[in-house]
């Protein structure tokens, strides 16, 4: 396990909190319960568990499964059922956005520059021409990539990436185990990304703060809003602090998988509430992709949402 990985562990008035980090992201998970050692356990138990899908099927890790399918590409890669069913729902939610979601379009990362809390003057040096999109496109497509349960094979020069849906897909498991451990209400809250087991003792609801799209840089929180959360999971998604400004306009990195530029006139921010955190992740992320349509398409879906423009 790598060094730099480690597990805290804080007592409050009635339950425990328990930190570490991971997917670039500072990671919680609350028990309501005084029994430190149950605590401590639940800990290591979801960190190990997120841990192992990082290492598993992160982009950065060049021993993945993500970077052994890309280096690979051309040739047939063996996978497992776990593989198998992530990438079943890949190819689900590239068909229910009729395209636009695609995990293979990962690649347009080599013509697109986006970072964290970009300034706010032009970044034209950053801005990719025409040419240079139409040319990365060719290499997405997830009509071309064939896969079933026992291996899957690209197109030589496509990757793929499970950013869209890894960080999401580790809280559901970390319900799973945390529900497997014990009764005691427990929240697991992956960089943003949250879901809980059950509502807090005497039925009382979680208190769930989602920030701000114009936090600042600092992380210092604007008008942060509440929301109750007694079951279920909820994610938020969004372009706050990576997009570019190019020629006075404001382009997010939320990427149309279908033509390589940014959508435009999407919500600063959407956040949903589903039954598991993975369909709450790939709805706001689908309405995100629907720009100035965000809304209505998350009105169709009869749950519940907040999106700020």
């Amino acid at each position: 396990m790598n060094k730099d990985r480690a597990v805290q562990l804080s007592k409050n008035k009635d339950s425990y909190g328990i930190t570490f980090n991971a997917m670039a992201s500072p990671c919680e998970v609350i028990i309501q319960s005084t029994d430190k050692q149950l605590a401590a356990k639940l800990g290591d138990i979801i960190a190990t568990e997120v841990w192992r899908i990082e290492d598993k099927y992160s982009r950065y890790n060049q021993y993945s499964v993500c970077s052994v399918i890309n280096n690979n590409a051309g040739d047939s890669v063996a996978i497992d059922e776990e593989t198998y069913l992530l990438l079943n729902f890949a190819e689900q939610c590239y068909q229910l956005s009729d395209g636009l979601f695609d995990i293979s379009s990962g690649v347009l990362r080599k013509v697109w520059s986006f970072h964290d809390a970009q300034a706010s003057e032009d970044n034209n040096d950053n801005f990719p021409t025409e040419a240079q999109v139409k040319q990365i496109l060719t290499n997405v497509g997830w009509q071309k990539i064939h896969f079933d349960q026992k291996q899957i094979n690209l197109v030589k020069g496509m990757e793929i990436d499970f950013g869209g849906i890894g960080k999401e897909y580790a809280v559901d498991r970390a319900i799973i185990l945390a529900k497997q451990l014990t009764n005691s209400p427990v929240l697991v809250n992956l960089g943003g990304d949250l879901a809980v087991t059950s509502s807090r003792v005497n039925n009382e609801p979680w208190q769930v703060a989602i920030e701000h799209p114009d936090t600042d840089n600092n992380h210092i929180s604007k008008a942060d809003m509440i929301v109750s959360l007694k079951a279920g999971a909820l994610a938020t998604s969004g372009d706050a602090r990576r997009f570019l400004i190019n020629d006075g306009k404001r382009y997010s990195h939320i990427l149309n998988a279908k033509t390589g530029w940014p959508i435009i006139e999407a919500p600063r921010s959407i956040t949903v509430v589903a039954p598991q955190c993975i369909q709450a992740g790939i709805l706001a992320t689908l309405a995100l992709l629907q720009g100035t349509n965000a809304e209505q398409f998350l009105e169709e879906q009869e749950i519940k949402f907040w999106a700020r423009r």
